[in-house]
């Protein structure tokens, strides 16, 4: 283990936006105004359970306000503090600025762990949390819309949803208080995979510049690529799934919070997802080689390397002993400020997590703009995109028919042809081109600076620099 302190994650946070801005030319008013957090409510309220009442300390911070609704997600975990939800918050800030979805960054959290509490206790203790942060308006479709994270989910944003509804009975505009809602309470199609998906997204794009894969000592496409995913949750599980199954990678290696499986020759995604839901773990799985020190796993030799679970997995004690070339980062923070520098001096290309992890805002942004609207996606052109294609299939085939040419459009071309966009290949083609316009920012930035040796130094410059021309467009 190094003897060198390591950095909080809130401390990491503010050393990879100092890197940064040492690098523009920034006014030092305008530097400050940009890096702290605008403001933080700390809330502690009672519920009645179990024949007693409760206490639970929750928190929601603002970090920028540059632009209008603030949006973060809310997590339900043991480790929530002021700290931790101040420094994603500020994450939130980049990140938006970095994918170009016009928020400013906030985040929330509640001390609990979601595992001791029944569904309708749950539901209690987030109502009166929603409650407490609605009367301040810290949840307000125009001015700070939560989104699930780590230990919530979609019916968590419901019962948020449903209360914010009951509270202010004549917003129209009440569901586009919260995004991440279940797709019959407003949300939109594709949102529980978004995070995952855009993990996919993210590497196929890195992946079609040949420059990048060198510089990663990579080659070639995603097909037969060695992959070892730490956290089987919702975005680890959506992304090696999707990169598994349509892209041709190998996952070698997946590690949880009680131990990791491995299995060189690849192991079904899908199956070890199914036996973790049935039976609570990965212990017993029978197609894999067990290991019980799970972290031992992240040293592993791989080709890429997905983090979608904590912050600050990857710190100065391992490394120096990670093996990966690229490292993708699905979760918040999982790349320590210490470990970043040790990496990056060994080589090791790392895909930043607020752009990494980016599909979940991007898609929620997408179900905000639904629910304001009050239209799904595809409703008013999906028919007459079918009627436009129609026509020219029949154009075709008539051609064909009248001139003797003896040829007929393959049947699968025609029903995919004449198939018009639904809401989510709409969803998914924003997303895509949402990642690839990021990457491609961060990448320009990346390859046009001397100065600038890896990607994290490059986003976080793009990002600074919109939030920074925001301000200045208000005076300031």
């Amino acid at each position: 283990m190094s003897t060198l302190k390591e950095p909080s994650f809130r401390e990491s946070v503010d050393l990879m936006f100092n890197r940064a801005v040492a690098l523009m030319d920034l006014s030092p008013g305008l530097e400050e105004k940009i890096k702290v957090c605008n403001s933080t409510y700390t809330v502690r309220f009672g519920v009645r359970l179990r024949g007693k009442i409760e206490t639970f300390v929750g928190y929601r911070s603002v970090h920028s306000e540059h632009m209008e609704p603030v949006k973060g997600g809310i997590r339900y975990a043991t480790s929530v503090s002021q700290d931790e939800v101040e420094a994603l918050a500020a994450l939130m800030t980049y990140k938006c600025a970095l994918v170009e979805t016009p928020f400013g960054g906030s985040k929330g959290g509640l001390c609990i762990d979601p595992r001791q509490w029944d569904e309708h206790e749950l539901e209690q203790i987030t109502r009166r949390f929603a409650y407490e942060l609605i009367k301040r308006d810290l949840i307000n479709p125009a001015q700070n819309v939560p989104a699930p994270d780590m230990g919530t989910s979609e019916r968590e944003m419901a019962w948020i949803a449903d209360q914010y509804a009951r509270m202010n009975t004549a917003d129209i505009n009440a569901r586009a208080c919260v995004t991440g809602k279940p797709p019959h309470a407003g949300g939109i199609q594709g949102r529980v995979e978004a995070t995952g998906r855009g993990v996919q997204y993210a590497l196929r794009e890195f992946f079609r510049h040949a420059d990048d894969k060198a510089l990663a000592g990579l080659s070639g496409d995603l097909e037969g690529k060695r992959v070892i995913v730490q956290g089987l949750g919702n975005v680890g599980y959506h992304a090696t799934k999707f990169l598994s199954e349509e892209d041709g990678v190998i996952v070698t290696g997946i590690i949880e919070h009680d131990g990791a499986l491995v299995r060189d020759e690849g192991l079904d995604v899908a199956a070890v997802k199914q036996w973790m839901n049935r039976h609570g773990t990965i212990k017993g799985y029978a197609d894999a080689v067990q290991v019980e020190n799970g972290a031992e796993v992240l040293e592993k030799e791989c080709d890429i390397l997905i983090p979608a679970a904590h912050e600050g997995v990857i710190h100065l004690g391992n490394a120096d002993r990670i093996k990966a070339r690229l490292i993708i980062e699905a979760a918040n923070g999982p790349v320590t400020f210490g470990a970043d520098e040790v990496l990056r001096e060994k080589g090791t290309v790392i895909i930043p997590d607020m752009y990494a992890n980016a599909g979940g805002v991007t898609v929620s942004y997408f179900e905000w703009v639904k629910n304001l609207s009050h239209i799904r996606f595809g409703r008013m052109q999906r028919r007459a995109e079918e009627a436009r294609s129609r026509l020219i299939v029949e154009e075709l085939e008539r051609l064909s028919s009248d001139r003797g040419l003896g040829w007929e459009l393959a049947p699968d071309f025609k029903e995919r042809f004449l198939r018009g966009s639904d809401e989510l290949e709409l969803v998914r083609s924003g997303l895509d081109d949402t990642m690839r316009t990021a990457y491609q920012a961060m990448r320009e930035v990346w390859h046009a600076r001397n100065d600038v040796h890896d990607l994290r130094v490059a986003a976080y410059i793009v990002a600074i620099d919109r939030v920074a021309a925001a301000y200045r467009s208000k005076g300031l």
